[in-house]
């Protein structure tokens, strides 16, 4: 790796992360003076009040990465406009919550502008020696794919600096895979751009958090995770989409066991709850800190196995993928993450059924 590249890489995080760290202060008071607070609930950890809207800042450094770096064309404009899609979207249902059938129209604007304005597509799946060339059907799969990622993170960013934490972990991953595969392009500029961005807002962000992202953040850090995916295996960076799949493991199957776990109850899979991943982790006494952190080493496992099967090996990347997927199993069966034990039982009834075996061991 020479220097010039070295340097570049350097630059791309740099400014981003400085801008963003000295903004979010700004954007802090910003937030409190539009009412962009977060107020404490029985669904939620933190316990006073949190203003929000932090993901404008990251927003911003985005945008300052693009002016000092990047260069303009239709792909790149139709990114632009999506993101703006999203992040205006966020920013109104942070001051003022919106219905989530609102959110997910902006949502889907988004998605459209990057997929025909963009011409950016999801055209086929190559993997486990698998090829499946999706045709016509590649543009409803593709804005699938968008509004899954951004709906992912969004879900996961339930502690303090978990989502921004997870989003930086995928960025940086995807720029190490691009700089010594030599595709210095799009997706290169952009991971480097939003690792800065993110690590910027992870100063204000990690336990004991100051601001925390909201909606215009996460649903922007889905956005682009999806966008710098799509640009990867377009550009022939990735072997294959299941690599950055993989990646997102702890935020995909967090959504999934979402879904199953609340159809399961026979609830809406909107219906919020207490039974994520990381209040799994939460309930077994871990702070939120030990939490997070558990979640990053989690998430760097798949990075590094990502790493290893796109540059090193691929018959060792399985192995890793295989070995750390049981273990999202076995976490799956020992919690309570898809089946809610205690569901079944009301408070009361629990109540009685201690009583009743208190009584019984009395009886003996």
């Amino acid at each position: 790796m020479n220097q010039d590249l070295v340097m570049q890489i350097f630059y791309l995080v740099a400014f981003p992360c400085i801008f963003v760290g000295l903004a979010i202060p700004f954007i802090r008071r910003l937030a409190e003076h539009v009412g962009a607070i977060d107020i404490p609930n029985a669904r939620k950890v933190h316990s006073v009040p949190i203003p929000r809207m932090g993901g404008l800042g990251i927003y911003a450094g985005f945008l300052l990465g693009y002016m000092l770096f990047g260069e303009p064309d239709a792909l790149m404009n139709s990114i632009l406009i999506g993101s703006f899609v999203i992040v205006l979207t966020g920013i109104i249902d942070d001051i003022k919550p919106l219905k989530a059938s609102h959110k997910f129209v902006g949502q889907l604007i988004a998605a459209l502008v990057v997929v025909f304005y963009g011409n950016l597509l999801l055209q086929n799946i190559d993997a486990f020696h698998i090829y499946i060339d999706f045709g016509i059907f590649a543009y409803p799969i593709t804005i699938f794919f968008i509004l899954g990622c951004i709906n992912c993170i969004n879900l996961i960013d339930g502690l303090d600096g978990l989502a921004g934490g997870i989003s930086a972990i995928f960025f940086l991953t995807i720029g190490i895979i691009a700089t010594f595969q030599g595709k210095i392009g799009l997706a290169f500029l952009l991971s480097f751009i939003m690792f800065g961005s993110t690590l910027g807002f992870l100063f204000h962000n990690f336990y004991p958090a100051s601001i925390f992202m909201g909606d215009a953040g996460s649903m922007f850090l889905g956005f682009i995770i999806a966008v710098i995916t799509l640009l990867g295996f377009k550009n022939i960076m990735m072997t294959s989409i299941i690599v950055p799949i993989l990646m997102l493991t702890i935020p995909i199957s967090d959504t999934l066991f979402a879904i199953l776990r609340r159809k399961l109850k026979g609830e809406s899979i909107s219906h919020p709850d207490k039974l994520h991943i990381h209040h799994q982790l939460l309930n077994r006494h871990l702070s939120q800190r030990a939490t997070v952190l558990i979640i990053y080493v989690a998430t760097t496992l798949f990075a590094a196995a990502s790493i290893v099967y796109v540059l090193v090996d691929r018959q060792v990347g399985y192995i890793l993928y295989g070995i750390l997927l049981f273990c999202v199993l076995v976490f799956a069966i020992k919690t309570d993450v898809v089946l809610d034990h205690h569901h079944d039982d009301s408070t009361e009834e629990r109540v009685q059924k201690k009583k009743g075996n208190n009584n019984k061991k009395k009886g003996n």
